[in-house]
């Protein structure tokens, strides 16, 4: 199940991030680099984006995605993370994920998305550039902002454009 963030899931968000960014793909990145998971409801939901969670059959988080709105045409597509063991289009919890952002997104007139990620995570690569994100140069940025670089690659999606 797909829902909007709750304070309730705190906890159990920070542990799917973390899990995901040093277990899985060693990037070697601490909670205090990331301020913004320690208060998703002011980084991300009161400032006009959004942050979903998604729940598996215990209610437990297994997958996490957030939008932080920029400018009123920009935002940035952050914290994608599902748990290995629900990845997969036979789950469907990561299309599940994108689609709630997506929709949020073109109902609240956002013209561009933005991202960043490390290199290493080629998996999440592929699946950006399937569903139309292109990759950009950092001077390309349409807009600056902060984000802990990992040798990391930029994408940008025209909402208007496909």
């Amino acid at each position: 199940m797909i829902t909007v963030y709750s304070n309730k899931y705190q906890d159990e968000v920070i542990k799917l991030i973390l899990h995901v960014q040093n277990f899985e793909y060693g990037v070697g990145i601490s909670v205090e680099e990331q301020p913004d998971i320690l208060d998703i409801q002011s980084n991300y939901i009161n400032d006009g984006g959004n942050f979903w969670v998604a729940l598996n059959e215990h209610s437990e988080v297994v997958g996490t995605i957030g939008l932080q709105k920029k400018t009123n045409e920009v935002a940035v597509l952050k914290k994608f993370f599902v748990y290995q063991d629900y990845r997969g289009k036979e789950l469907g919890i990561g299309a599940g994920l994108y689609k709630a952002l997506i929709d949020f997104a073109q109902n609240h007139r956002f013209s561009k998305i933005i991202l960043d990620t490390p290199s290493k995570a080629t998996r999440s690569h592929s699946f950006y550039k399937r569903v139309g994100f292109k990759e950009i140069m950092k001077e390309n940025l349409p807009i600056q902002y902060d984000y802990p670089d990992r040798d990391s690659l930029l994408f940008e999606l025209d909402l208007f454009r496909k």
